[in-house]
């Protein structure tokens, strides 16, 4: 395996724009440290850089290859208000309370409410009711006639999961109607908190545990560590065993990966963990979307976030919103086999939306671009508001700017966001709320989710400009984590890179640079996918695929195979096929060398 080169850091190939428009960067890592993680651990140059890119120090290097939840769990009652939910939760299994869960229909969401009812039944108490929004008529998070609603059902504790944080009005309406709550969140807020009894959320202002990057499924996870505890001091499992909360670390990381949290600290192990519990197959509603989507392989990072997360939002965008929490809280495998294949038929239907909604998008959005807008605002009339985000990442990828698409209905749009690094779109949305340019706004750094009328789009897309400006200019970038020949791609080189998972937000898949290569073949395969075989000056083969590139520079660049030399960045995947194992690059970018070498 070839190392990373000279000095860490430095722009390759002098700065030039790639296919897609980016500047190409080595990840800066320091050589010292690299050296000594090499030489302690006896790891591969490369691998030993990617480490000390990541900010990893020799002696942590074990506790990151191999994270257990023994060294990274911490007490619960670090989180404000925790001791206090886990209480009150406790109170209410004792007294025999009617609990009710409310949670977000996304799969942070679902997992979130899967647990807390999963637990309650394990601890013997009556299960929670299970409310979920409809996304297009209630939208995110609690709603003053849900609440009601449940009031009148004699709801007296709610656990709001993965919402609930800045919902005021239907918190004090709750608690005008004598229903206590406890918030599990993760979102971020501006200001105080809603007024629940508890608000358990590592992003508030006032929480110091520094856990804010975990999702809301870990906040829940959590939350059900310190109610055990509280169940267990009360004398609770005198007569029965304990649940085994190790089991529900399936739902944590399907949760967190599809939530594309950091998987740093705490979430390494929780995600690493969870996912060797769900290979195991002992949630029905896992292993029935696993078999739905068709996997051969063990359930890993990329199928939960490509194959078995969708097909659980695709309820909440086109069916029942409450679908993928009860397929994943359920323990019947015949219902969850029904229910999965509703899930995977509404999640075809969502990719024919998507598609044309894109399709539909894609003008309106380069069009701007071309004019010089910081951020992408499209919006249409009778576009399903369930495939909007989805259409707002496409917008993002392919322009390399922070990206909203707006379904608008009458006079008022549904809208949602994604941005790029170093644009916090989540408080620009709040901003904008604050300024009275929405009706509803919050979300992440990275994704926001909106309701704006219909005469304050150019205003929203004039405020959203200015916060852009106010910044530092965006230039796009990719990151490499080292350069390597075509010859280097071997199956142990796959292997040494592949250890360092689970990878995503904040450990991301280490990109390599492969220069010096020419396109002997390129075809398209699927739905815009392009398969390559790359040979170098040496003569060596490397076969490679692109997604989702269709109309795209890239794939004109590729399909070219004008006999100029390419440099192509990307990541090593292992393709097992008959018994026959080989690696290919799944290509992020190319750009011709012009003579020039990384």
């Amino acid at each position: 395996m070839d190392g990373a080169g000279a000095a860490s850091g430095r722009t390759l190939f002098d700065g030039r724009r790639s296919a897609l428009g980016q500047v190409w960067r080595l990840r800066p890592a320091d050589d010292d440290a690299a050296a000594e993680i090499r030489r302690r651990h006896g790891l591969p140059d490369l691998v030993a850089r990617v480490l000390a890119a990541r900010g990893i120090a020799s002696a942590d290097v074990p506790g990151h290859l191999n994270p257990t939840l023994r060294t990274t769990l911490p007490d619960p009652a670090c989180l404000t208000d925790m001791e206090a939910a886990a209480a009150r939760a406790a109170a209410a299994i004792a007294a025999g309370e009617k609990v009710a869960v409310f949670a977000d229909y996304d799969v942070d969401g679902a997992t979130s409410a899967a647990q807390v009812l999963r637990y309650f039944r394990a601890v013997g108490a009556d299960e929670p009711a299970l409310y979920v929004p409809d996304r297009s008529s209630e939208g995110y998070g609690p709603n003053v006639p849900a609440v009601e609603q449940l009031a009148a059902q004699g709801i007296r504790l709610l656990v709001l999961v993965d919402c609930g944080t800045t919902a005021t009005e239907p918190l004090q309406a709750a608690r005008a109607l004598g229903v206590d709550c406890l918030v599990l969140d993760h979102h971020a807020t501006a200001g105080a908190p809603a007024p629940a009894l508890a608000v358990v959320n590592p992003n508030r202002p006032d929480d110091a545990s520094g856990l804010g990057y975990l999702a809301a499924c870990g906040v829940v996870f959590l939350f059900l560590v310190a109610l055990n505890r509280a169940l267990r001091t009360a004398g609770r499992f005198a007569g029965r065993p304990e649940p085994d909360l190790l089991g529900l670390l399936d739902l944590v990381a399907l949760g967190s990966v599809c939530d594309v949290v950091p998987l740093i600290g705490l979430n390494r192990a929780l995600v690493r963990q969870g996912l060797a519990v769900a290979r195991a197959g002992a949630n029905p509603g896992i292993a029935a979307l696993t078999a739905a989507a068709g996997l051969k392989r063990p359930l890993d990072v990329s199928s939960c976030g490509f194959a078995i997360g969708p097909r659980i939002n695709a309820g909440g965008r086109l069916g029942r919103s409450d679908m993928g929490a009860r397929l994943l809280a359920g323990d019947d495998a015949a219902e969850a086999a029904r229910l999965a294949g509703i899930l995977s038929t509404h999640n075809e239907s969502r990719k024919t939306l998507e598609a044309d909604t894109l399709a539909a998008a894609r003008a309106e959005a380069e069009a701007q671009a071309a004019a010089g807008h910081g951020v992408v605002l499209a919006a249409g009339d009778g576009w399903h508001p369930g495939v909007v985000g989805l259409v707002a990442g496409r917008l993002r990828e392919r322009l390399h700017m922070p990206a909203c698409a707006v379904a608008m209905d009458g006079d008022l749009g549904k809208g949602s966001g994604r941005s790029v690094p170093g644009f916090d779109l989540g408080r620009t949305i709040i901003a904008a709320h604050a300024e009275g340019l929405l009706e509803a706004g919050g979300g992440h750094p990275m994704a926001a989710g909106f309701t704006v009328r219909r005469d304050r789009l150019a205003a929203l897309h004039r405020f959203l400009d200015a916060a852009v400006a106010a910044g530092d200019p965006h230039v796009p970038e990719l990151d490499a984590d080292g350069v390597m020949s075509a010859a280097a791609a071997t199956p142990e080189a796959e292997a040494a890179l592949a250890a360092l998972g689970p990878f995503g937000a904040g450990n991301p898949e280490p990109r390599l640079v492969v220069p010096g290569l020419r396109v002997a073949y390129a075809r398209p395969v699927g739905t815009g996918h392009l398969s390559c075989r790359l040979r170098s000056l040496d003569g060596a083969l490397l076969d490679a695929i692109a997604f989702r590139v269709a109309d795209t520079p890239l794939a004109a660049l590729l399909e070219s195979r004008d006999g100029v030399p390419l440099a192509v960045a990307g990541s090593l995947m292992r393709d097992d096929w008959q018994g026959r194992t080989q690696i290919k690059l799944r290509i992020d970018d190319a750009m011709a060398e012009a003579g020039g070498d990384a």
